[in-house]
């Protein structure tokens, strides 16, 4: 399951070593709706070696500013708390895959 990222444990996560990836969401967006599943399917597959998480931007609109979040869905990879890749909209699973693998 996807690990919920507010401002209580923002800071904790973001320095882990493991790869983080920081879905952004909101309840009223559609696509970010369709792309839940996906997220918590991977969340499943990569426990243990990564931190896969959702990030909701209307509650924590601070952490999302923090980012430049302006349009979502947006996922962002952090390692070791530095940025390593963006990737705005919907996403396939072969391609958030990738992504993931590449910075494991």
């Amino acid at each position: 399951m996807a690990l919920e990222i507010n401002g209580a444990n923002f800071a904790e996560v973001t320095k882990s070593e493991k790869l983080v990836v920081i879905d952004f969401w909101a309840q009223w967006c559609g696509p970010c709706r369709a792309l839940t599943p996906l997220i918590e399917e991977v969340a499943v597959e990569y426990e243990g070696k990564a931190i896969i998480g959702k990030c909701d931007t209307d509650s924590n609109n601070d952490i999302a500013m923090q980012f430049g979040v302006r349009n979502i869905p947006m996922l962002i990879f952090l390692k070791n708390g530095e940025v390593k890749d963006v990737h705005v909209g919907l996403i396939k699973k072969p391609e958030l895959i990738s992504k993931i693998e590449a910075y494991l």
